[in-house]
């Protein structure tokens, strides 16, 4: 077994795994104002990972799912199907991008003191090698470059699990207090 079989082996047990804890819990959805309440933005996605609070819909949706999260990081993991080619035969770029998001936006998530949230103000995408369902599995990890108290910045790259390179992306997000009563 080559080394991209292994990881992709290792890849595809951890799916499984995180995927078993998220369908035990709540399911896709949105969590309660009390579930989050005076929480840190990583204490709420490690209750997400551990299928104590509902996921994200979209991650459904589109055949993707958070791996991991840490300070600064987030992992997810996509698997590219015929229902997300664009005419050309290629995964569409709004799955890619929205792949992307999801990891950019969630490590600038991890970041967030209890009472704060964000919004994204920008994304840009880079496409560099088109994408097909003949990749098993890709993944996207996201890392915050700056986190100030109004803007946060962030990277991520798209790849295979032979390391092969699909796209890269960068965002600006607004950061903000929560208003009161949400």
């Amino acid at each position: 077994m080559t080394e991209s079989q292994n990881l992709l082996e290792t890849w595809l047990a951890e799916e499984r795994d995180i995927i078993t804890r998220l369908e035990a819990g709540p399911g896709p959805g949105v969590a309660r104002p009390e579930q989050v309440s005076g929480k840190t933005g990583l204490e709420i996605m490690q209750a997400m990972l551990r299928g104590d609070i509902p996921y994200a819909a979209i991650a459904k949706t589109l055949d993707f799912t958070v791996i991991s999260v840490s300070p600064g990081v987030a992992i997810f993991q996509g698997t590219p199907l015929p229902q997300h080619l664009n005419p050309l035969g290629t995964i569409h770029g709004g799955w890619v991008a929205t792949l992307l998001d999801s990891a950019l936006g969630c490590s600038v998530h991890t970041m967030m003191p209890p009472g704060r949230s964000y919004t994204t103000a920008e994304l840009g995408v880079n496409y560099v090698k088109g994408l097909t369902p003949k990749v098993q599995r890709v993944r996207a990890e996201g890392k915050v470059i700056h986190c100030g108290r109004q803007l946060a910045t962030a990277e991520a790259r798209l790849v295979g699990a032979d390391g092969t390179l699909y796209a890269h992306a960068t965002t600006t997000c607004f950061v903000f207090e929560i208003p009161a009563g949400r």
